[in-house]
């Protein structure tokens, strides 16, 4: 029995496949939509790698480009058929490449549903990679002579104004680590070797933060060194001083903004596998009723679309015996080639004259 069967005259397939050759057209538009959606999701992430561990975060962009172009080349094939459909002379061009067509935009269309998934599921990979690159940008923050990091000063002090944050979980992180270069150190300070020989590491540790973590809307002048040390500052405590630097992780900060960010693609990319999705049926629609037509021999007949011919169950388990069939012959087919001697005919029972003596058996003349 025929799945979702519906009956079509001669004048709802000619709108059938006037409507799909313009939503066809506009799938068009919606892959040049995903493919810069993954173009601008590339660049985005691209802005702060070095702020990033190296982990494989790019395969999203990438698979929305790809879904992107993929999406214009098969739509606008798509609506060629579609337009050549309205007339059921010209559908005959185009028969036996339906069902090929319609296979190859199913696993498309499976594809941007898998993209669209991937946009809610980078978030952990997302998280991990920000909070192993943002401690390495923090170790290394000092090293401003040293090729290959003189950079991430920089990046570091960019992030944290433009995002208004401070360290990678907390303004605190700063306090952990050396993030002042020797060279602006005074060595002959006794303060400053008596720090240094303090830690067991020979690190220069102190309870203050780069300027960049300074917050603007303090009102009183931005106090970036002996944070939590109140006697150190007039009229001052660092539990209530909350304006004094920014309190967000740069880690939170970012997290949230590339999260937003992915999520709003990935709604975009649901739609869109949505809206392909309604496609998709409407091509088999006018595919099946079509080839009915031509089984009936009168154009102007009604006929019969479906999704599936036979219910799902006969329909996989057609399926499954012609895999097994296949993969039954090909097991097959590798095994004569792997035999040499198969179905190759022996000199032994080889017919030699009409009573089937091998010439070595007949005696000699005397």
């Amino acid at each position: 029995m025929a799945v979702l069967k519906v009956t079509f005259t001669k004048t709802k397939r000619d709108k059938l496949a006037q409507v799909l050759w313009i939503l066809n057209w506009i799938s068009v538009m919606t892959g040049v939509i995903l493919f810069s959606l993954g173009l601008f999701l590339k660049v985005e992430l691209n802005k702060r790698r070095e702020l990033m561990a190296d982990r494989d975060i790019q395969y999203v962009p990438n698979m929305l480009i790809s879904v992107g172009l993929i999406a214009c080349v098969i739509n606008f094939l798509g609506g060629k058929i579609c337009y050549d459909c309205a007339d059921t002379a010209k559908f005959l061009r185009w028969k036996l490449i339906m069902l090929p067509y319609i296979i190859c935009t199913f696993f498309f269309t499976f594809c941007v549903l898998v993209g669209a998934l991937l946009c809610y599921t980078m978030h952990w990979e997302m998280d991990e990679s920000l909070r192993e690159g943002l401690t390495e940008a923090m170790k290394f923050y000092k090293d401003t002579d040293t090729p290959g990091r003189c950079f991430l000063k920089h990046a570091m002090d960019m992030l944290q104004i433009e995002f208004q944050c401070c360290g990678n979980k907390a303004y605190k992180d700063w306090f952990q680590i050396q993030w002042i270069s020797n060279r602006y150190l005074d060595m002959s300070h006794r303060d400053v070797v008596d720090r240094l020989r303090s830690n067991v590491e020979g690190k220069y540790l102190m309870d203050g933060v780069p300027f960049s973590c300074c917050n603007v809307n303090s009102p009183r002048p931005c106090i970036q060194q002996q944070i939590t040390n109140n006697s150190a500052h007039f009229n001052y405590d660092h539990h209530t001083e909350e304006l004094n630097v920014w309190t967000k992780g740069c880690h939170e900060a970012l997290l949230d903004y590339y999260t937003d960010i992915v999520h709003s693609i990935g709604l975009t990319v649901l739609i869109t596998w949505l809206f392909e999705l309604s496609v998709l049926i409407g091509v088999r629609y006018l595919q099946t009723s079509l080839e009915n037509v031509l089984r009936h021999g009168d154009p102007n007949s009604e006929s019969d679309g479906w999704l599936l011919e036979n219910s799902f169950i006969e329909t996989a388990r057609t399926n499954l015996n012609i895999i097994k069939t296949l993969s039954k012959n090909n097991h097959v087919d590798a095994a004569n080639n792997g035999d040499p001697n198969i179905n190759v005919p022996s000199t032994s029972k080889a017919h030699y004259g009409p009573d089937n003596v091998h010439p070595q058996q007949i005696p000699a003349a005397s």
